[in-house]
């Protein structure tokens, strides 16, 4: 099997576009308005109304996405989701990030992930993302950092979107980067989701940000291809 490790690094540092704020009624355009803005990789909120607030979508709205050569960037804000996350691998995501603070065994959540081949290509396993709220101890990763590709702080409270960026996120940001170091997996990809803007978006990627989560910052005003190469140009996409 392929490295999942393998698909992230080659396409970081860069930005995931969140959907939710696009205009769903033309979502083919709206892809392809930000594939041909150079953007790798789109966003999904998954939110069950019970971890979260409010709820969003499922396993069907990443079905209906496996004609984009994007990657599929899934993140389950969702409770238990031991029992869920097979859909969405069969559904065609390409990243399942899963949260610590969502289930009493998440490890053995970020375990099943791992045993799932991609639904589109058997050859490579499914990217494992893990999550932590803002009120959640760094070090409540250490334990799960064998069994996930990827790190994702949410410098929003999660729930909806357009909040402020938490200025503190920048701190853990470099909490992370230190605790992913010492623990031997250097390859891991650290991400940040939330109030990621084109305005702070290179400083969140000079703190040691490999991927941002961005949503409305790249679809308000209906100039998503100009900012999404803004965003883009501001990380130092490849």
């Amino acid at each position: 099997m392929t490295g999942p490790a393998a698909v992230l690094p080659a396409v970081c540092p860069t930005v995931s576009v969140g959907l939710l704020t696009a205009d769903l009624l033309s979502l083919g355009t709206e892809l392809k308005v930000l594939e041909e803005a150079g953007v790798k990789l789109v966003h999904v909120d998954v939110m069950d109304g019970c971890f979260t607030p409010m709820m969003t979508v499922g396993p069907p709205f990443v079905k209906a996405l496996r004609r984009t050569p994007l990657l599929k960037d899934v993140h389950l804000m969702i409770r238990d989701p031991l029992e869920k996350v097979g859909d969405y691998v069969a559904a065609g995501a390409d990243i399942v990030t899963v949260h610590v603070e969502s289930s009493i065994h998440v490890h053995r959540v970020l375990q099943s992930l791992g045993q799932m081949p991609h639904a589109a290509d058997p050859s490579r396993r499914v990217v494992r993302g893990i999550a932590l709220n803002p009120g959640t101890p760094v070090s409540s990763i250490e334990p799960l950092l064998p069994e996930a590709e990827m790190v994702v702080l949410l410098a929003v409270n999660p729930g909806w979107g357009g909040q402020a960026f938490i200025p503190a996120t920048l701190d853990r940001l470099r909490q992370v980067r230190d605790l992913v170091a010492s623990s031997g997996k250097e390859g891991t990809i650290v991400c940040v989701d939330g109030g990621v803007t084109r305005a702070n978006a290179a400083d969140i990627a000079k703190a040691g940000a490999d991927l941002l989560v961005t949503g409305s910052a790249v679809f308000d005003g209906r100039q998503a291809a100009e900012n999404a190469r803004s965003m883009l140009a501001a990380v130092g996409a490849r």
